[in-house]
């Protein structure tokens, strides 16, 4: 599996496997599987409720834990400040069955971000986490957030897919080092991705479905992703993107389908409000 060296210098897998929307146990068995698949970076967060799962997975797999790279996320909270965001991931670090993450991420740019950060960079001082970035952060929010702190996030994990491509925050993400990781890689399906006539024009041209276009073109843009199926199939599918190149024909066409389809608006006070309600929308 092809890999990428964060900024810190401890190496990620581009391509992983996410559980959102799994329930935990369901996430045991299909962790197991994607392991078996050759998968090696796993993706949770606390708020999905299905750290055990993945923790019970590792540990029936086999696979020494050095080889398993692991995300979690923390939640937002009203008490969330230092110290409750160390005793965040404690918690979590107890439900996953771990002595450490491989990557912490902040999960929303909500609530006392500051207090929360320079939490995480103890924790990660301290070998709790491998780590440490961001999730769902805006360009302005993020450049707020390094200004103020001494360690720069090492991956911000934010909606990209053909209908949302971030051509900004890619170039902005790359010029500070840090890398772009998409959630909802394939839409969650939204928008007739798996029937657009551009995708599926491409796919046919090279012997490929529409997931693995959009799969790989996030890829040869520098976009680390996280798909997530229950199904064997896809998930071996969801990995099989290196053996072909999209040309400079295909990129083109692809770049026509971006209008701002947005899934999550992650500066929607409403959805701010109401976030837990809503998880079902959302990473």
């Amino acid at each position: 599996m092809k890999s990428v060296k964060l900024n810190n210098g401890i190496e990620m897998p581009m391509v992983g496997f996410g559980v959102f929307q799994v329930s935990d146990e369901e996430t045991e068995k299909a962790v197991l599987e994607a392991l078996k698949a050759g998968y090696r970076l796993l993706d949770t967060a606390a708020v999905y409720g299905n750290e055990a799962g993945i923790g019970r997975a590792i540990k029936a797999s086999g696979i020494p834990r050095e080889e398993i790279f692991v995300t979690t996320k923390l939640w937002i909270q009203r008490e969330n400040g230092y110290e409750n965001t160390k005793k965040a991931l404690e918690d979590s670090l107890t439900r996953l069955g771990l002595d450490y993450v491989d990557l912490y991420l902040m999960h929303q740019p909500f609530g006392d971000v500051h207090e929360q950060w320079r939490a995480m960079e103890d924790l990660y001082k301290a070998g709790k986490a491998r780590a440490i970035g961001v999730s769902n952060f805006h360009m302005d929010r993020l450049m707020d957030l390094i200004t103020c702190h001494e360690i720069v996030p090492a991956v911000n994990q934010i909606e990209t897919h053909p209908f949302y491509q971030r051509d900004a925050e890619i170039a902005f993400h790359k010029e500070l080092g840090i890398l772009q990781q998409a959630w909802a890689p394939l839409a969650e399906g939204k928008f007739e991705i798996f029937s657009n006539p551009i995708l599926t024009q491409i796919a046919q041209k090279h012997g490929k479905s529409v997931a693995q276009v959009v799969l790989r073109w996030l890829n040869q843009r520098g976009v680390a992703i996280i798909p997530k199926s229950v199904k064997v199939e896809r998930m071996l599918e969801n990995r099989e993107i290196f053996d072909f190149t999209l040309d400079e024909q295909d990129l083109a066409q692809i770049a026509t389908l971006n209008r701002d389809e947005i899934i999550f608006n992650h500066r929607d006070q409403i959805g701010r409000a109401s976030c837990r309600e809503r998880v079902c929308l959302y990473v």
